[in-house]
């Protein structure tokens, strides 16, 4: 009788290696900018605690030293990233205030788009004015805040009939810019910190927009 063969070993199966995520490709500038895109999908999406550089990689889909190499550390990416919210807010501000209505018109329509930005960009609005967690010195967040102070400036300006330079202000032109500044610049942080929902449910229509408007409008006038 023939020996029974033994059955054939199965080979054995390689082991399951997990998947890991594919890296895109960049140019140098391209990552930098992809990387800033990234940062801003972070913020909006997860606050500003869920921010971090290796978030940031890995939305970008790139190595998690990338953006050390670009932007230093935490500071310099949010520094940079303020920079482009600053960039955004001032074209904002100069589109609102373009010469068309009378100055006080094209003033008030600053403060509209000044409130609008911030209700639609919140948390890149609050990172912009978090002076503890940005460097104020870093060129791209000062020239770009050099750029949105032209555009305050120069409503203030219209609505004094005078020209008005940011770097060299009168003690009455300061006041006006503070004045005006103040005034959406408050109303935007409260709005975003629904410490304005106890008066919007007593507005008509419950619109903050209607309730900026009449804000803007100045104080009642009283009646002799």
């Amino acid at each position: 009788m023939k020996a029974l063969r033994k059955p054939a070993k199965k080979p054995a199966k390689a082991p399951v290696r997990p998947r890991v995520a594919r890296q895109q490709s960049y140019h140098h500038g391209d990552l930098h900018d992809a990387l800033l895109k990234a940062a801003e999908t972070v913020l909006e999406r997860d606050g500003l605690q869920g921010l971090t550089l290796r978030a940031a990689a890995r939305e970008a889909g790139v190595s998690h030293a990338a953006p050390t190499h670009h932007f230093g550390d935490m500071t310099g990416l949010l520094s940079e990233l303020a920079a482009v919210g600053f960039r955004r807010f001032g074209a904002a501000l100069r589109e609102a205030g373009s010469p068309q209505g009378s100055a006080h018109a094209r003033l008030n329509a600053m403060g509209m788009a000044y409130v609008s930005f911030a209700r639609k960009y919140p948390d890149l609005f609050m990172l912009m004015f978090r002076s503890e967690r940005l460097d104020f010195d870093q060129p791209a967040l000062k020239e770009a805040m050099s750029e949105s102070n032209a555009a305050l400036a120069a409503g203030v300006g219209a609505q004094l009939g005078e020209t008005v330079s940011p770097g060299r202000l009168t003690l009455a032109q300061a006041a006006e810019m503070i004045r005006a500044w103040s005034l959406v610049h408050g109303f935007a942080v409260l709005l975003l910190d629904r410490r304005l929902d106890r008066f919007l449910g007593l507005a008509p229509d419950g619109d903050p927009d209607s309730l900026l408007k009449a804000l803007l409008s100045g104080p009642p006038r009283r009646q002799a």
